[in-house]
């Protein structure tokens, strides 16, 4: 029973970290050059001397963040990254319809409430209408302010979700990977490097 229930959970945890394909693999050019869909930026490769990936993106691979938008807010007003500039802005993109999604969602909260006294400010965005969104919201008790309807996952390039950067005071994306593999560590890191004003 002990060992049914530790490959479960290996399992569970195994898709979580896999994600939600948004949209299928873009083909290869016939001719042998570039597609006109443009790889996700990714998180820098080096290794620290734990062994680990450095949490914050260096300054040369920083990336000013696109603007978010959304047709609809939950559980706050509408925000914007102008608006939240000399914060550290946790951006997560999800859907209702992806179980990776719905994993990390008590996670999410955990860190919502242990940081958002601290300068950190969460948003979760959504394509999704509120028809969709808003009961499932209320399910899974999402403290954290929700965007729906949004498109601004195409600004930033995500591929599979769910996806969350970290933008740090100045408006950069410095940190983006799963929000299991890491999000915590490098929201710590971000504090120390970059505190919010």
């Amino acid at each position: 029973m002990t060992r049914s229930l530790a490959l479960v959970s290996l399992m569970a945890l195994v898709a979580c970290l896999a994600g939600c394909r948004l949209e299928p693999a873009p083909e290869p050019d016939p001719q042998g050059g570039a597609t006109d869909v443009a790889p996700a930026p990714a998180s820098p490769e080096p290794k620290g001397s734990s062994g680990e990936a450095p949490a914050v993106v260096p300054p040369a691979q920083a990336a000013g963040a696109p603007e978010i938008q959304a047709t609809y807010w939950m559980n706050t007003e509408p925000l914007s990254l102008a608006a939240l500039r000399g914060k550290i802005v946790v951006l997560e993109f999800w859907a209702t319809w992806c179980p990776p999604c719905r994993t990390t969602i008590p996670h999410l909260n955990t860190m919502f409430e242990q940081y958002k006294d601290k300068g950190v400010a969460f948003v979760s965005l959504t394509n999704e209408p509120r028809e969709k969104v808003e009961g499932f919201a209320k399910e899974m008790n999402m403290a954290y302010p929700i965007g729906g309807g949004s498109q601004t996952g195409r600004d930033y390039k995500v591929r599979g979700i769910p996806h969350a950067f970290i933008i740090d005071p100045s408006g950069q994306v410095a940190w983006q990977g799963h929000p299991m593999a890491g999000l915590d560590k490098a929201i710590d890191a971000q504090l120390k490097a970059t505190p919010p004003k």
